[in-house]
Parts: C-alpha cells; structure tokens; sequence
C-alpha cells in the first residue's frame, strides 16, 4: 500500500463499478468516472462525466401517477476510444486474455493511468499504456494519452477516437423505471486539421454541452498526421478514426485533448466556439499535465494530512481530501452551483444537495474558506425560493428544502422504491426541515472560522434571520405546557416519518431539531444585538420583515423550547418515541446477513420502521455533535433541563444499540461523541469503520452510484478534532493532541481567520508555526495566541515555537 496510490493489479469485474467511482478524476467543474476508454455502458462499466449544476427533469408516470425528478445530467463521454487489429475486432475485454492488468491512481499528482496485456486468439500480444487527467489548472479541460505497442507481431492497427452523446442516466438501478434520455442534438463537426466537436442540449433546462477534441498522433516521439476520417452515428456521436502501420515493438501515442462548456458558464456568450478555441490552444497532452500537476502540488501543500505509521489512514485521509478537493475547488467562485451528496462521481441521490454539507464544510473552512463561500453562495442565491417554500406551507422566514438542485426548490421525491420488495411507496424524507438548520450552522461556521465579516454582512446575516425567521412561525405555543411545541418534522433518522398508524407525515418536538432552533435564534439575536450598527440592523429587519414583537417572540423561544427528557436523564428522540416498541435485533442479525437499512426490511416484511425504536443513524447524539459541551449546557439550564457528562453518556448507551448505522455518516457521530466521552478503544473501532466505508463500500454497492461526500469531509473533520485535538475558539486555535498507538507522528496545516498553522506532532513534541497571509500585515512584535492543552501560548509569526509532551 503506497499512501499516494490507490492501486488494482487485477481486473474483478464485480468491483468495476466501485473502482470507477474512487478513480473518478475531477476539478469543481465537472468530474469523470474511471472507467475504461473502450466501453460503453454495460453491466460492469458505466462511463459518466457530470458537470457542476448541470440538472434536467422529467416526467415518468409511476405507480398511476405522474412524477418528476431533476436528475444530474450525464453528459456525453469524452473518453471514447478503441483499436483493432488489422480487420479484427475491436478490443473487448471480455473476448480476449489479459496477461497483465494494472490501474493506478496517483492522488499526489492527479493522474490515473493503467496498464494492460493482451493476448488474442492468433497469439498477438500488445500492450497498452493510457493515462487521463481533468485539469485541476484549466477547469474546462481533460486530456487521454493513449499508447499501443505490438510485443511479437507487426500489422495495421485502426483507432477510433470519439465524443459520445448517445447516452442516458442509467447508473442507479433504482431509478431505472424513470425516464432517463436528458440529451438531443444541437450539432456536431470538425475544425482544423485535427478537431471534432459535439454539442448537445438538454432537454428541458434547455443547456448546451458542447465537447470539443483534438487527436494527435506521436510515432516514436515524434509527431505525424495520419489520414483521419470523421464518422457520425446520427447527430449524437462523432468519432475520428485513423490506420497505424505498426512493426513489432514499436510504440504509437496518441494524445486526445478535451475541452468541455456549458451555455451557463460564467461569461460565455457561445460554448460551442470557445470549446474549439480552447482545444486548439492545448500543444499536447504533457503542456496540460505539467500546470495541472503544479497545482495538485500546490493544493497538497495546504490540505495534506500526513500520519506516519499507519499507512491504510494516510492512504485514506488523502483519498477523501482527494475527492474533496475534485468536487468543489476555487473553481466553484465562478460556477452557481451547490455540494452534490456523491460528488461528480455518480448519479445516486440525482446529483442532489442535501445537509451533507454540514460534515464537509468544516473541512475547506480550515484550508480553502474562499470555496465553502462560494457553496454558501448557492444557498444565497436560492434565499428567495427558500421564502416562497415557507410561504407555500403558510409559514414565514425561509424554509429550504431538503434536497436541491438547479433553481433551490424541493426536489424530494414523493414516492420512493424499495429495492428489497419492488414496491413503490410514499416518501416523507423532505419533512426533514432541519436541513434549513444546517444552512445557518454552516453560514456562522464559516464566519467562525474565516472572519469574513464582509460576507455575514452582505449574505450570511440576512440567510440566518430568514431562517429563524421560518422555525419561529412553525414553533407553536402549547397553552397547556407554556413552552413551544414543533410539529410535523422528521429527524436526522430518517426511519421514523410519522406516528405509527396514521397516514400524516411527521412527528412532534425532535430534540435535535428544537434544541439546534434555539442555538440559530440565539445566533440571530446576537447578530441583532451586538453585532451590526443600528443603521444596519434597521435596514437588515426592514428587508426581512421581522418586527420587534417577533424579536421578542424569539426572545420568549430561547426560554421555553420542549426538549422531551425523563428523569433517568435520556433525551426522548421526539415525543411518543418511549411509546415505541423494542426491535429484536439479534433475530434481524440471524435472519439477514446486512440490517443496515432495517427500514427497508421491515416494509418488505408488511412492517413499518415508525413503530420501533430503530434508527438509521444518530439523532439525538447530533446534538453533541455539531454543538460544544458548553453551548449545550446553555441551552439547557436556559430551558430549564439539565445537562451533564453523566446524561450524554446515557445518551450514547441507549441510542448506539438502536441504529442500525444504515447511513456512512452514523459512525462519523459515533466516532467524535464516543472519544468526546473517553470510550477511546470504541471510538478508535468506529474511525476505523468510518474510513473503511467508501474504499470498501461497506453499505453494499452504493459508493459505485457516487462516493459519499458527507463520509470523506468528515473523516478528515474527525481527524482534526479527536485526534489532532483542534478545537476553534472566539480569538484562537486550541491543540490537545492524542496520536493512536500505531501512530509515530502526524503533521496537518490548518487556517484559521487569515493565519496558517503548520503543525508536527510526533509522542514527544508537539511543533507549530504561525504563519498570516502575505496581504495581512502584523508588526514585528504582535504575538498570535494559541491553546496547548489548556495552556495559553503565544506565537511569533513566522517562528517556529515547541512544547514538549513527555
């Protein structure tokens, strides 16, 4: 194992689809899964390349009625290759014997290359080499360099090079019964000596896609121009095709370069000629690679995390910065488009943004802040419609909705498959309002972190008014119980949509949900209160249409929320959630191999998940989660609850044995509040867990729809938190580090505000370096404070300073 390389030594068709999701290449701007050049979409390869914001709907009659779904488009297949020998064949795997079969990712450098040996059935063997990058230097480019080399034979060998537009949505089973055709063709041709293009157009959001190529040809290093014939298949796939004259031995490259646009590209009055203009200005495959490679290079300097002595975490870690930093780069400060789920990696989830963006977040606050303001301003933009979504259900503020796509309205489904009964059913899952939560935990998380005053003034202030703006006018005053009651939400659960025997979605006073109301009311009142000029403040009320008597509303909420608790200490999940029954979980375990999705099992069985107490991942225990101790503690003696080490620890007992961990995000939880509360063995167990659930998609075939985002950002945010002890305070960055037994010395650079923190930790040491930005100018003498195990130290800029931990 190379903590650089994710690597596969031989082909296993059953783990295809996987592979090509982790080898997907990608930078913010559009993503390309790893399949291989030479196919199309079958059972065991699907070639997908995906372009931030770029969605469709259709219509699909379903169970006698007609639904809707705004799918992420797959775009047509730029990687189209294949060869034949003489009058042969076209190389098909399955048709041939593979000597030899390497595929390698190299996260450091941001290439994926493969080589293969083949033998045919005359005895011919030839090898190929091909490496692709998507330009993390020029965001609209990819490139494919091609070699073929004949071991023991000399002959004519044919190659087709194309653009490949005849293409569906067909990369989650599940969705295979909804209409899947999102492309027609505009129009397509050549330009130059050497060029082809194709553009196409969805087919209701009415985008224009236009890929253009170039194909070069290198004998022996040096360039020729062999006759090249373009071939159309309709409108909707153009290919270059050309005959080499090969000797035993000798090796033809061929580059294919790439440019791809779309007609809502930031300044781009014509995609279809700026394509052909930025691929005829690529000289070849190595002048895109070595700028691309320099940034990749540059970008690691910021976000590596390095651990030395456990190579499957460093290899992990880098993996999950890796695919990160392919979804969303500094390339989103130009692109209007959100965090899908799966990344440009897959179609699950519909390319959908959900709150995953709650665990990523943190991960580009600490090293890239300029790309999470970016992703916030998706959510910005979309502040309107989250208003007119809380007004289409009588409700005031800004409800956004809980999953989202190109315009910001809800793009849940209403019924749902299930894979294990075949069967459709009603879908609930959008009444998880709490994602408008996560919204302005995420807003001030940002601000926390980064200082960007100009953008909580300008953006962030106004999106979390509006929003507790929204859960005032959904919070109801129980007349009976003087406090305020929420009703008809679902939790972070997911299971559980309504109360067992009736057919309204919903339930009653979710305590992550109520508690998490009162920290964005109180961070709205801190805003109004001491943060904002007076002049501001009116101005910022009067464009929201919040009056003083709903200030003091607010005020009354803080004091008098319901959080359902007993008084053995445990947070009741929602009201009515102790009235549920237990589920014999050791009878589901013996009974099916993966209860992961009990819920599904259950309805397949003629049950319902509302009626036990099981949960797909943490609910309650979020709370300890994205809130500190003390913020907790707060909340809770202001309410009127108690709140101790003693209570999360009942917590964390009882609702660990009912989650059934059917999300990649469970265990994240898990994780952090198990260390938090110093199960360190346990916690040490789920971290394991939590890496090993993409790499080895441990949820049973789901990260080959697209990797799970929430799962990578996380990991790394975990990392940093538990094990490197970071914690973020009002002036200062605070370091308790606790390196695993394995681990010999972990190093990581974090940004906090507008300084860089470079840190070594090794079992004797702990090294820090305190670098401001270069536009930040701080005197000579301005010492910058740090925490050290609860120990107050100062920093000279640019000093490195050590403290010893033996």
């Amino acid at each position: 194992m190379t903590p650089w390389k994710l690597t596969y030594n031989k082909f296993i068709s059953e783990e295809e689809g996987l592979r090509e999701a982790l080898c997907t290449l990608g930078n913010g701007y559009f993503g390309t899964r790893g399949a291989t050049p030479e196919t199309l979409a079958t059972k065991v390869h699907y070639p997908g390349t995906y372009i931030a914001g770029v969605y469709n709907a259709l219509p699909t009659e379903v169970a006698g009625r007609t639904i809707y779904n705004e799918d992420f488009v797959n775009c047509p297949n730029w990687l189209m290759f294949n060869y034949r020998i003489n009058d042969g064949s076209w190389f098909n795997r399955t048709k041939v014997k593979i000597l030899t079969w390497k595929v390698e990712l190299n996260m450091h450098r941001g290439i994926l290359s493969r080589r293969l040996r083949w033998q045919d059935d005359k005895g011919r063997i030839t090898l190929v080499e091909d490496h692709r990058i998507v330009s993390m230097a020029h965001p609209h480019c990819g490139a494919l360099r091609y070699s073929i080399t004949p071991e023991n034979y000399s002959g004519k060998i044919t190659v087709r090079s194309g653009l490949d537009g005849l293409i569906i949505n067909a990369g989650v089973d599940r969705y295979k019964q909804l209409n899947s055709g999102h492309l027609e063709p505009c129009s397509h041709g050549s330009f130059g000596k050497d060029g082809v293009f194709l553009q196409m157009k969805t087919n209701q959001s009415g985008i224009q896609i236009t890929e253009a190529q170039r194909t070069l040809v290198y004998r022996d290093h040096k360039r020729f121009r062999p006759k090249m014939r373009v071939i159309t298949h309709g409108r909707q796939r153009i290919i270059q095709e050309f005959t080499l004259t090969m000797h035993k031995g000798q090796k033809h490259t061929i580059d294919k370069l790439v440019s791809i646009y779309t007609s809502r590209d930031h300044g781009v009055a014509d995609d279809c000629s700026i394509a052909q203009e930025t691929v005829i200005h690529i000289e070849s495959f190595d002048s895109l690679y070595q700028p691309h490679r320099a940034k990749w290079e540059a970008l690691w300097k910021k976000f590596d995390v390095e651990v030395k002595g456990d190579d499957f975490v460093q290899l992990v870690l880098r993996l999950h910065a890796f695919h990160l930093l392919q979804t969303a780069s500094t390339y989103n400060e130009d692109i209007d488009a959100g965090m899908p789920a799966r990344g440009l990696h897959g179609e699950a989830y519909r390319g959908h943004v959900f709150w995953d963006e709650l665990y990523i977040f943190p991960f580009y606050n600490l090293h890239a802040p300029e790309i999470t303001r970016a992703l916030l301003m998706y959510r910005y933009r979309r502040l309107g419609a989250a208003k007119e979504y809380a007004q289409q259900h009588g409700y005031r503020g800004a409800m956004y909705p809980w999953q989202s796509a190109s315009k910001g309205d809800e793009t849940t489904q209403i019924i749902h498959l299930n894979p294990m009964s075949n069967t459709w059913g009603p879908d609930y899952s959008s009444l998880q309002r709490h994602v408008s939560l996560a919204v302005a935990y995420n807003v001030w998380g940002y601000y926390y972190s980064s200082g960007d005053r100009d953008f909580l003034d300008r953006y962030g202030a106004e999106m979390i008014l509006e929003i507790a703006h929204f859960w005032s006018s959904m919070a109801q005053l129980n007349e009976k119980t003087k406090r305020y009651d929420i009703d008809g939400v679902m939790g972070p659960d997911e299971f559980h949509e309504k109360y067992p025997g009736t057919n309204r979605g919903g339930i009653k006073n979710n305590a992550y949900t109520n508690v998490l109301v009162v920290w964005v009311i109180e961070k709205s009142l801190n805003i109004l209160d001491s943060m904002l000029a007076e002049e501001d403040r009116n101005a910022l009320l009067l464009k929201t249409g919040i009056t003083d008597e709903e200030i003091q509303r607010w005020r009354d909420i803080t004091h008098k929320m319901t959080v359902v608790m007993d008084k053995k200490g445990l947070i009741h999940q929602y009201e009515g959630y102790m009235d549920l029954k237990e589920l014999d979980w050791d009878e589901y375990r013996r009974k099916y191999d993966n209860i992961h999705r009990i819920d599904r099992i259950l309805k397949a069985e003629g049950l319902s998940p509302d009626s036990y107490k099981a949960s797909k991942q943490a609910d309650v225990l979020m709370l300890f989660f994205v809130l500190s101790s003390k913020e907790l503690k707060d909340i809770f003696k202001r309410l009127g609850y108690p709140f101790t080490k003693t209570i999360m620890k009942k917590n964390f007992e009882y609702y660990f044995r009912r989650t059934s961990h059917g999300s990649t995000l469970s265990l994240v939880v898990h994780t952090y509040v198990a260390d938090l509360l110093g199960y360190s063995d346990r916690a040490d167990g789920y971290f394991k867990e939590t890496l090993e659930s993409d790499i080895y998609d441990s949820q049973g075939g789901t990260t080959q729809e697209g990797i799970h985002a929430g799962v990578m950002g996380s990991s790394l945010d975990l990392f940093l938190r538990s094990f490197a002890g970071l914690e973020i305070s009002e002036d200062r960055i605070c370091l308790a580090p606790k390196l695993k037994e394995k681990w010999k010395r972990i190093k990581f650079n974090v940004r906090y505000k507008n300084i860089w923190f470079y840190v070594t930790v090794t079992k004797k040491k702990l090294t820090i370096l305190a670098e401001p930005l270069q536009e930040i100018s701080l005197q000579v003498s301005t010492e910058i404070p740090i925490e050290i195990y609860n120990t107050t130290h100062k920093l000279i800029p640019g000093k490195s300073y050590s403290v010893k931990l033996e």
